[in-house]
């Protein structure tokens, strides 16, 4: 059976959107059963001797929650009587089509970025593609509902990597209060989710002082550091004891002050925005090099289903994405951080093509964009084409002849970042073996490697 065939195989397997709710109920993914099956288990781990593309150091996923319009942004298509030409006015640039009204500085980098066209989602239902998008596989499928983050898998393998001296989370999510966990993994793998604010991160000083703050602290590990250090009560008392270090070490840290911390001059040229400020301490914690190496930023409301082409609508929320992403990758070359850090960004799926609802909005649609930067990813042209409305693909752009799914995104950060994708995992609570990607061990899903080529 070919590639092609294996992969038509999993689609009519797939299950839809009826059965979902079906199957994501005899869900049995309990924390419990995790913090158990961790203690009693020995990991084995699987995989296949694959090429990696060992490309980057980090990883910036952005999450565009609410799905934006691919055929308004980095897929434009013109409709007659529609399109807003004046206030777009589109220009073709590297081969892509793009609305610099409102894009005028990526507009002007085309060059630093690359943007795959040939991308569907899965899903249309917002939450379901959102997670599907952050652990690159069905949430309703057998291990979904314990699958770890994308970001959470990154840590576990980066763990032997990190220096003594490294104070920050491996995985860090800003303004992702709702982003996935460590799923079946140890908590100390999940990410550490905080808002970026110019005063930087708070508790991090004792209102009783610096002094006064540690003796309560040896007080408390001579009294119960037994019931916390190999603790007879499992995982969660371990875990607990993991978080009180790691907390302890980002305390009264000038490293972390720096990173966390910036100021309204610094914040200006990202557009004053949250996810601006998001994309500033990204850039921050980076250049502290302290032990982050995959960042979840996420920034809302691309849900337009009304009035999508008024002016606080589309056009003020890509001007904010423009502002703050192309001076994140300014800012990311000029630090000597580019080549290094990839940068991923796509919604959970597009929007509908061609003439506008009735409500002058578009509803959700499965063609979609993946916009990717830096790590040595060569940019100024698009990967893969679609037709003249942007519902389909035309043309893929890369070797497996088909639409990108976001398990190829997956194997795409993986392989960047030197994890072997095609790994499983024989620790899960159910032993059925957690792969990385889900078929990649039967090269059903793959890297985009022509994001190099």
């Amino acid at each position: 059976m070919s590639k092609n065939e294996k992969f038509l195989k999993l689609l009519r397997n797939s299950p839809n959107r009826r059965n979902f709710l079906q199957i994501a109920s005899a869900g049995l993914g309990h924390a419990w059963l995790a913090h158990k099956a961790q203690a009693q288990s020995q990991v084995r781990i699987d995989k296949l001797n694959v090429p990696l593309l060992n490309k980057a150091k980090n990883c910036i996923f952005i999450l565009l929650s609410g799905a934006p319009s691919h055929v308004d942004t980095f897929d434009l298509k013109l409709v007659d009587g529609v399109t807003p030409t004046g206030l777009f006015r589109p220009e073709t640039i590297n081969g892509l089509t793009l609305p610099t009204g409102i894009m005028p500085r990526l507009s002007s980098m085309t060059s630093d970025f690359t943007v795959i066209r040939s991308m569907r989602s899965w899903a249309l239902v917002h939450n379901l593609a959102q997670i599907w998008s952050q652990i690159g596989r069905n949430p309703a499928a057998a291990l979904g509902d314990i699958a770890p983050n994308i970001g959470s898998i990154v840590a576990i393998e980066k763990e032997a990597e990190r220096k003594a001296t490294d104070v920050l989370p491996t995985f860090l999510a800003l303004n992702s209060n709702q982003a996935v966990g460590a799923g079946y993994l140890a908590s100390t793998y999940a990410p550490f989710k905080t808002n970026a604010v110019t005063t930087g991160l708070r508790n991090t000083t004792n209102p009783d002082g610096q002094t006064r703050f540690n003796d309560r602290y040896n007080l408390m590990q001579q009294l119960d550091a037994t019931n916390r250090v190999n603790s007879p009560h499992g995982r969660p008392m371990q875990d607990m004891d993991a978080f009180y270090k790691a907390a302890r070490g980002m305390m009264y840290n000038p490293v972390v002050e720096q990173a966390f911390q910036y100021t309204t001059a610094e914040r200006a040229p990202y557009g004053n925005s949250a996810f601006g400020d998001c994309c500033l301490t990204a850039l921050k914690v980076l250049r502290a090099n302290s032990g982050t190496r995959f960042i979840q930023i996420t920034t809302g409301g691309w849900d337009d289903h009304v009035n999508i082409y008024q002016d606080n609508v589309l056009p003020a929320r890509v001007r904010m994405l423009d502002s703050a992403l192309a001076q994140l990758l300014a800012d990311l070359k000029s630090n000597g951080l580019f080549n290094d850090t990839m940068v991923v960004m796509a919604g959970e799926f597009g929007r509908t093509v061609g003439r506008l609802s009735a409500a002058q909005g578009r509803d959700h649609y499965v063609q979609q964009f993946c916009f990717l930067a830096g790590a040595g990813i060569r940019g100024g042209r698009p990967l893969g084409t679609t037709n003249a409305t942007g519902s389909a693909s035309t043309e893929f752009g890369w070797h497996r002849e088909r639409d990108v799914r976001p398990e190829d995104i997956e194997a795409t950060i993986y392989s960047a970042l030197g994890i072997n994708y095609t790994s499983i995992r024989y620790d899960d609570p159910f032993g059925r073996g957690f792969e990385y990607v889900p078929y990649a061990h039967e090269d059903i899903y793959a890297p985009v490697r022509e994001l190099w080529a």
